[in-house]
């Protein structure tokens, strides 16, 4: 026999279990159900203490006129004894025949310890909840099989209390960046996701199409320019966290729906986002409780001040060069780029973007010499179109990326408040995009620019990507882990 039909059989015998319990004038899916305790709670209180608790069946052990239960609900487990001359004869023998692992039940009683020292309820009364009609994975296998844990994230949070613990990590982090960005004088705000344009980033957007207005929308692939648009309308400090999306590659590292943080603070700068970094990682650290984690084979310390570390210096540590050589003003000096990558045994077509070059030259070179966390600062303001040129130098500006445990976690800019200036950058990303074909280069917003010839008062601005963090504060290394639905191929694909 195959488990198939082996499934079926349980599927057929729970539906007649269900019906079973209707016969009975019990309703197996009743409406509410009054606790007293979560399980949590239950197991703070002390021995011989009344209890209401309710919970999801995860073990069961029938010995004749006695049973126990291990019930499990969002806080944690908690042994239940149910004896036949407590609860009574009948409602006993509906219990033993009609309930089994992954139902949900409500229990009354007193607790006790056992002998085993174990704190148990001892049921008085047992209510059907909710009736289960399919096994739970442990029944067979466990859960194990990644792609099953992604498409069946309900599954895989029942089955795995680590994937629950990571899920947990990741709202605590998320609540640390809002106690942080709350306390120093940021507005949490919401811009639209459905925009006329996809600016602020260098990225491919998902395009869909509004039936009335008969135009084509773009689905947000940064939050920045909106937010600018906020700071230059009077708050001075605002941020956002949601998702975005860009039509872009999927692995270990990338998800094309991904959720960041966007926060603009006037009169600060790239120095005062690096400060910002610190505050959120000392406030996730103190609220998990760790100053250091394994990270794919690394041990990485979570402990502010982290270093700060010159782009251009490393670049020549690197490579033997000035990165001035493979600069030409605002612009990339393409021969001198071309030969660099060639000597380093970088690979790239003709085709190539020289953005992407640059990068492949940045992420083979440079970057996998950084495990700890690291500010990497100062970057070409041929890649960079809204930050804030280095004074003195106009083919650098104030930017850093972040870096921990060779991930890309932050990205902040002094940004760019100039308007001219601003609009002959973006002018030189169109020419990237038209004429090296670079498809992820940064579009023309004019109506941005109309909004900075109003006046945009100095400005730091920072992203920062909450799955990366989640990854590193779980120690995973693949972003699958830390999204609860991460996108998949249809089924059987």
């Amino acid at each position: 026999m195959t488990i198939n039909n082996t499934l079926n059989e349980i599927v057929t015998g729970n539906y007649a279990k269900i019906q079973a319990l209707r016969d009975k004038g019990i309703d197996p899916f009743p409406r509410r159900f009054k606790l007293t305790h979560t399980l949590a709670e239950a197991r703070k209180a002390q021995p011989d203490s009344a209890v209401t608790v309710g919970g999801r069946v995860m073990l069961m052990r029938i010995m004749g006129k006695a049973a126990f239960a291990q019930l499990k609900d969002g806080t944690g487990k908690l042994q239940i004894y149910v004896k036949k001359d407590a609860v009574g004869d009948e409602p006993y023998e509906t219990f033993k025949k009609n309930i089994h692992t992954g139902d949900f039940i409500g229990v009354e009683g007193k607790l006790f310890t056992t002998h085993t020292g174990e704190l148990t309820v001892n049921a008085e009364k047992i209510t059907v909840l909710s009736k289960s009609v399919r096994p739970l994975p442990e029944k067979w296998h466990g859960l194990t099989d990644p792609e099953t844990r992604y498409r069946e994230r309900y599954l895989d949070l029942i089955s795995n209390d680590e994937v629950r613990g990571i899920f947990l990590k990741r709202a605590m982090i998320i609540s640390a960046i809002r106690q942080v960005l709350d306390n120093s004088g940021y507005l949490e705000v919401e811009t639209p996701v459905l925009c006329s344009q996809a600016g602020g980033a260098s990225a491919r957007p998902f395009i869909t199409f509004h039936n009335i207005y008969k135009s084509e929308l773009y689905m947000r692939i940064a939050t920045e320019l909106p937010l600018k648009k906020l700071v230059i309308g009077g708050f001075d400090g605002v941020y956002e966290i949601g998702r975005v999306f860009r039509n872009e590659g999927i692995d270990t590292r990338h998800n094309p729906e991904f959720t960041t943080l966007e926060a603009y603070k006037a009169y600060s700068d790239y120095n005062g986002m690096a400060e910002l970094v610190e505050k959120i990682f000392s406030r996730c650290s103190e609220l998990a409780g760790m100053e250091s984690i394994d990270y794919n084979g690394m041990k990485i310390s979570l402990k502010p001040p982290f270093a700060r570390i010159s782009l251009p210096e490393e670049w020549k540590k690197r490579t033997g060069q000035d990165i001035h050589e493979v600069l030409k003003g605002k612009a990339f000096n393409k021969e001198n780029l071309k030969k660099t990558a060639s000597r380093l045994g970088i690979e790239y077509t003709d085709k190539t973007p020289m953005a992407k070059i640059f990068d492949r030259v940045l992420d083979e070179k440079i970057l996998p010499e950084f495990e700890q966390p690291v500010f990497i600062m100062d970057y070409p303001t041929a890649i960079t179109p809204l930050a804030k040129c280095k004074t003195g130098d106009e083919s650098l500006v104030e930017r850093f990326e972040f870096f921990a445990g060779r991930e890309e976690i932050a990205n902040a800019y002094t940004e760019l408040n100039d308007p001219e200036d601003q609009k002959s950058r973006l002018e030189e990303q169109l020419r990237q995009r038209d004429e090296e074909n670079n498809g992820e280069a940064d579009v023309l917003d004019k109506d941005f620019i109309e909004a900075m010839e109003y006046g945009m008062p100095p400005m730091g601005g920072i992203g920062i990507g909450i799955d990366r963090l989640t990854m590193l504060f779980a120690g995973k290394p693949s972003i699958r882990e830390v999204i609860l639905f991460p996108l998949l191929k249809p089924a059987g694909q």
